[in-house]
């Protein structure tokens, strides 16, 4: 191997065992989906639990009003990347004249102008019907208890509330009265419930116990959130104009016509041979090909050069994705996208030729034949955004942003990943609805997302609203196939950096072989020098975040090469978690991220 990990310390163990694995952002899913395969239950039943479980306890970070995108392979199929698409498009009165008449130049951060048709409860109702064993109401009793009994409230959730507490007093009251129900912020660790959100799962259950089979009884479920209850609560709620990140009052725009017309589904995988593995993303209407592109241009370099914890491996990360990234933004979106051209060898040589010995501050999409790039507005912000769910607060560069108009906060996302001793294998990364999104629909227990942010109001753009096209969205987990198997499911929350953290994940793991719990503990980085995904989506030029546990002598010498560098302390980037399944021996293995003191794996 040409490079190793420096310090064979973990902050835990690499988990290996032969029965099954979970690994989530939040212990309580991890061990929820653990539960289900101690049960009998396999990947799906147990992913699908887990997810929302996520609903519950990470109500600042995703929600039944949001989205998630998947990618798996089952036992039968496992050379076969399929995924799992729950991304809701935008509704049939979201036009670009429409938010420009409302005095918009930009799709909001925060309200139900922000908010695509919701998708996450579909898709894994989906997943849950076609790939699952067990009955919805088997799968739903995890997360209908914490919602009733209640659960330990994240310090994150709960500086999120504090950060936007003046926003629910003022503007929002179903939003105060559901997180703040005693007229102030909860405490960490203080016991929250949710028990409007157990009763839609219990009416979703309700509604197919008279089906036939266990398939109609989930596909009735589906049936009553898209066209039932659920639908016309959200499409009441929000004809009232309300307080956007704007400062402006608006009404939203959703109808029950756009509910009832979006069903999840499934999607084949783009994919990228790199040194011996395919990497499975999404299509283009995520930014999962751009990992791909860096990856491509990155695989015209030796081994030795691609280590992320020296200068010359973290310049050629960063500059790499610049470039991939800036590709992202001016060809990417729900349309007919080149990725044979994107992803060709040809291609990604002449991006690999841009690299040079200093950092680019430039903003440089490629060229492609017979097509003009879309060029965004370029709207520079030389001080990087603070993060996470702390109000303005916490190390720089990391999460997703929705600004409301008493200040900011940071949305973020979720990520949960399972392997069952049968060899099917689940990486999903739900988001959106976070409790800051939107107004609470006080029947419901929770608010819509605001995905449309990642939309322009310019014309001419592969991501440019329009009604029906799905926003080019962050979220971007990732299948690791070796001779046609797959081997592991990973991902991260984090917004534009999710593909950028995985990608030094890839590297340690492919390249340096790192473990698991070694690649995912080792210090990140990653640019900033990109127009953001999310509201006020501005951009850094030549910027860059990185943990100080890279090294004095790295980050001068990043500096040294024209990196405008922010330091973001020694445990702040990423929150990733893998599973992975050894087709040598059958042995699997789990790892989650010590960052943040949330995210576990467990099994055996």
């Amino acid at each position: 191997m040409p490079y190793t990990a420096p310090d064979p310390f973990t902050t835990r163990p690499t988990l290996e065992g032969s029965f099954g694995m979970s690994a989530s952002t939040h212990w309580l899913a991890t061990a929820s989906a653990q539960a289900v395969l101690e049960r009998g239950g396999n990947a799906f039943d147990a992913a699908v639990a887990g997810a929302f479980v996520l609903h519950v306890v990470e109500p600042h970070l995703n929600g039944p009003g949001g989205d998630m995108t998947g990618l798996f392979a089952t036992a039968e199929d496992r050379g076969r990347p399929v995924v799992l698409m729950g991304q809701g498009p935008a509704p049939a009165a979201a036009t670009r004249e429409h938010y420009l008449a409302e005095g918009l130049e930009l799709v909001p951060g925060s309200g139900a102008l922000a908010a695509a048709v919701p998708a996450a409860v579909d898709a894994w109702l989906l997943l849950l019907r076609d790939h699952g064993t067990w009955e919805l109401a088997d799968v739903l009793d995890f997360a209908i208890h914490y919602a009733r009994a209640g659960h330990p409230l994240m310090p994150q959730a709960a500086r999120t509330i504090a950060a936007v507490a003046d926003l629910f007093t003022e503007h929002w009251p179903t939003s105060a009265a559901q997180w703040m129900p005693e007229g102030r912020v909860p405490r960490p660790g203080e016991l929250v419930t949710n028990p409007a959100y157990a009763s839609v799962l219990e009416r979703l259950i309700k509604a197919g116990a008279g089906a036939a089979g266990r398939g109609e009884r989930i596909d009735a479920a589906r049936a009553e959130w898209r066209e039932g209850f659920v639908a016309r609560a959200a499409v009441e709620f929000i004809r009232d104009p309300h307080m956007h990140s704007s400062g402006t009052l608006h009404a939203g725009v959703m109808t029950l016509e756009d509910f009832a017309g979006f069903e999840a589904g499934y999607e084949p995988a783009v994919t990228y041979e790199f040194r011996g593995h395919t990497i499975a993303k999404t299509g283009a209407w995520g930014q999962g090909p751009a990992l791909l592109q860096t990856l491509a241009i990155l695989a015209g370099y030796d081994d030795e050069l691609l280590d992320p914890s020296t200068v010359e491996g973290a310049h050629l990360v960063l500059e790499a994705q610049k470039l991939a990234i800036a590709d992202r933004e001016a060809w990417y979106g729900d349309a007919d996208v080149p990725l044979d051209v994107l992803l060709g060898e040809e291609y990604a040589a002449t991006r690999r030729a841009l690299i040079a010995e200093e950092a680019s501050h430039e903003f440089r999409p490629g060229q492609l034949p017979g097509r003009t790039p879309f060029m965004p507005p370029l709207r520079t912000e030389y001080m990087p955004p603070a993060v996470a769910s702390a109000g303005g607060t916490g190390p720089a560069g990391v999460g997703e942003p929705t600004v409301s108009p008493t200040g900011e906060t940071r949305g973020d996302t979720c990520h949960i990943d399972v392997v069952d001793r049968w060899g099917n294998m689940v990486s999903a990364t739900p988001s959106g609805g976070w409790l800051q999104s939107s107004p609470t629909i006080p029947e419901l227990g929770f608010c819509l997302g605001s995905r449309l942010q990642m939309t322009w109001l310019e014309e001419g753009g592969a991501s440019t609203l329009a009604p029906g096209r799905r926003p080019r969205t962050t979220l971007t987990p990732t299948l690791v196939l070796k001779d046609g198997r797959a081997v592991a499911a990973l991902g991260s929350p984090g917004g534009d950096q999710q593909d950028q953290w995985q990608l030094l994940y890839l590297l340690r793991r492919i390249v340096g072989g790192y473990t698991p719990q070694q690649a995912i503990d080792a210090p990140a980085l990653h640019t900033i020098s990109i127009p953001g995904s999310f509201w006020p989506r501005t951009w850094t030029p030549g910027g860059a975040v990185v943990e100080d546990r890279l090294g004095e002598d790295v980050i001068a010498g990043l500096e040294a090469r024209g990196h405008r560098i922010t330091r973001a302390g020694d445990w702040a980037l990423g929150r990733l978690s893998t599973v992975e399944k050894d087709p040598a021996d059958g042995r699997l293995r789990a790892a989650a991220n010590p960052r943040g003191a949330q995210g576990y794996a467990a099994g055996r």
